[in-house]
């Protein structure tokens, strides 16, 4: 394996599994809401959606790479429910400790937004063309690149569950958990804006 190649790749990885983007920003908004043991069904849908992503990535980044424009619209389509989900965290009301609420959201969320998950789509083109041959060439090295890529971004979104569910446990009066839930909702729209920009 080279090294400078694995570093390189290590450089890639790591800063974007753990700056803010949709799966981290949803995770501290659900964790906030609802505390980290009730965002792990969320979080396990990330993983299996992530994964499966990556590896249909590596498996198709020449027909992906031709057809730029097509999946280019997966990007619009990515913020605006990105955005839904931020209104719907904005305007959500804040739960008691022995509430259950109804709008938790489980593993198929998790997978399904990965599909509409642009930086998702342009962290695996760009891992896989930059840094896919970090484990050799074939189908079974894009895999393992996917389980490094896996090893980083689980608990990313784990922390950043966790960091939710901390301020849970600080805003604890109806007003502060409110507008915890505004600003939260207000962070989602913000990445939502931002993938939908140019760049």
């Amino acid at each position: 394996m080279d090294t400078e190649l694995l570093i390189a790749t290590l450089v890639f990885i790591v800063p974007m599994c753990f700056t803010p983007g949709p799966n981290n920003v949803l995770c501290a908004a659900h964790g906030s809401q609802h505390g980290f043991r009730e965002s792990l069904p969320l979080i396990a849908g990330m993983a299996i959606g992530w994964s499966t992503l990556g590896i249909f990535v590596g498996g198709a980044t020449v027909f992906i790479e031709d057809n730029k424009s097509a999946f280019d619209i997966l990007t619009y389509v990515g913020a605006a429910y990105i955005a839904y989900l931020g209104y719907k965290v904005a305007i959500s009301p804040p739960l008691s400790s022995d509430e259950s609420g109804n709008e938790r959201l489980g593993l198929f969320t998790g997978v399904t937004l990965q599909v509409v998950n642009g930086k998702a789509w342009i962290h695996f083109l760009v891992l896989m063309t930059a840094f896919g041959g970090l484990f050799g060439p074939g189908f079974s090295a894009k895999v393992a690149l996917v389980l490094l890529n896996l090893f980083f971004g689980l608990p990313a979104v784990m922390s950043w569950a966790a960091f939710g569910s901390v301020l849970r446990r600080v805003f604890t009066t109806p007003g502060s958990a409110t507008a915890l839930n505004r600003f939260m909702g207000a962070s989602l729209l913000a990445v939502a804006i931002w993938i939908a920009m140019p760049h």
